[in-house]
C-alpha cells in the first residue's frame, strides 16, 4: 500500500468503527451519513482484504485482523492529532470552552468550588459541566465526550492516561452532644449507628447488600480485618447526606478527611480520628488519550493539578 493511494479519513472511520462497532453509531460519532460510514467499511474491507467487522447473533464483531489493527490506528490518529497541535495555544483568558468533568460527589465538593474560584481569575468566560458518575460510561470517556474524570478507582482501562489528584486519609464525624464525642473508642464505636457513603468509578450504581463486607469499601473491610463489623442503618451515594445524617439523626460517618472539614464551622457535629487503621482513599484524574494534547485540555489539566496541590498544602495532605 502507498500513502497516496490512501484517504487518511478512512483511518478516522476505522478507528471509530472498531469503537462503536456499529456502522450508524460510528457515523453519528464522525458527524456523517449511514451511507458514507457504509461507504466507508466498503473502502476499508479492499483496502485490507478483510471483512474487518461480521455480523453475530451479538452484534458486529471485529475479526482477527482489526483487533490487531486497533492499537496500531489510535497510535497513528494520536500521532497525526500531536502533529497539529504542534504551535497551538490556548488562551485561557478570552476562551469560552465548555470542559465536561465527571466527578465523585465528594471530588465535587472538595475540588470544584475553588478550581470555579481559580478559574473565575484566570478565565472568566470558561464553563464546567460536572457530571455525575451514572451520567458517564468508559466509552463516552474513551471517545473524548467527557474531558476528564475526577474520583477514586478500583480498576481503570490501561488506555487512559491518569493523574493523581490527592491522597486523603478518613476522619469521623460524630455528633457533639453525644456520650459517643465523650468516649471515643473502637467500643463506642461499634455500638453506634452509622451511615455509609461512597461511590468509585463509573455507571450507574446497584443496590448494596449488608452482608458483603467485602464490597462495602475500605472502612468496612478494615473492620473485617480485625474481625468486626459496622451496625450500619443508612447507605447512601451523597457525601452532604451522610453529612447531615450525622448533624440531624445522630448518626457516625466515617468519610475521607477532606469532606468532614467541609463541617468544621457546624457547632453540632465533632471530627474525631477513627479508633483503628484505615488505608488512604487516593484521588484521581483520567482523560482518553484522544485529549492527551489538545492544548486547552493540557491547560484544564494543569489547572486542576496546580489547584489541587494548594489545597493539599493548605490541608497537611
Amino acid at each position: 500500500m502507498q500513502l497516496d493511494k490512501i484517504d487518511l479519513n478512512l483511518l478516522r472511520y476505522l478507528d471509530s468503527l472498531l469503537r462503536e462497532q456499529n456502522v450508524t453509531h460510528a457515523a453519528n460519532q464522525l458527524g456523517i451519513t449511514q451511507p458514507a460510514m457504509s461507504n466507508g467499511l466498503r473502502r476499508l474491507r479492499d483496502l485490507f482484504h478483510d471483512p474487518l467487522l461480521v455480523r453475530t447473533s451479538d452484534g458486529m464483531m471485529p475479526t482477527a485482523l482489526a483487533i490487531q489493527l486497533q492499537p496500531r490506528v489510535q497510535s497513528i490518529l494520536q500521532s497525526v492529532d500531536e502533529v497539529l497541535h504542534l504551535g497551538q495555544s490556548f488562551e485561557a483568558e478570552s476562551s469560552s470552552r465548555v470542559f465536561r468533568i465527571m466527578a465523585s460527589d465528594y471530588a465535587e465538593a472538595t475540588l470544584i468550588p475553588p478550581l470555579m474560584k481559580k478559574l473565575q481569575d484566570e478565565a472568566p468566560n470558561v464553563i464546567l459541566d460536572v457530571m455525575n458518575p451514572s451520567d458517564v460510561s468508559f466509552h463516552d470517556v474513551e471517545k473524548g465526550k467527557v474531558d476528564l474524570v475526577i474520583n477514586r478507582f478500583e480498576t481503570l482501562p490501561q488506555s487512559f492516561h491518569q493523574k493523581s489528584v490527592w491522597v486523603d486519609h478518613f476522619s469521623c464525624l460524630v455528633p457533639a452532644d453525644s456520650d459517643i464525642a465523650k468516649n471515643f473508642s473502637l467500643e463506642t464505636y461499634l455500638a453506634s449507628r452509622h451511615v455509609w457513603v461512597s461511590k468509585t468509578g463509573f455507571g450507574v450504581g446497584v443496590g448494596i447488600q449488608p452482608e458483603e463486607v467485602q464490597k462495602l469499601g475500605w472502612v468496612d473491610g478494615s473492620l473485617a480485618d480485625l474481625g468486626f463489623k459496622r451496625n450500619i442503618r443508612l447507605f447512601t451515594r451523597n457525601y452532604n447526606v451522610a453529612m447531615r445524617a450525622t448533624e440531624q439523626l445522630g448518626l457516625i460517618a466515617t468519610l475521607p478527611s477532606l469532606a468532614t472539614r467541609l463541617m468544621k464551622d457546624n457547632n453540632r457535629v465533632v471530627v474525631l480520628p477513627p479508633p483503628f487503621d484505615i488505608p488512604p482513599v487516593e484521588l484521581k484524574m483520567l482523560w482518553s488519550p484522544l485529549l492527551q494534547h489538545d492544548p486547552g485540555h493540557i491547560w484544564i489539566r494543569s489547572t486542576i493539578a496546580g489547584c489541587a496541590k494548594t489545597i493539599a498544602e493548605n490541608n497537611n495532605l
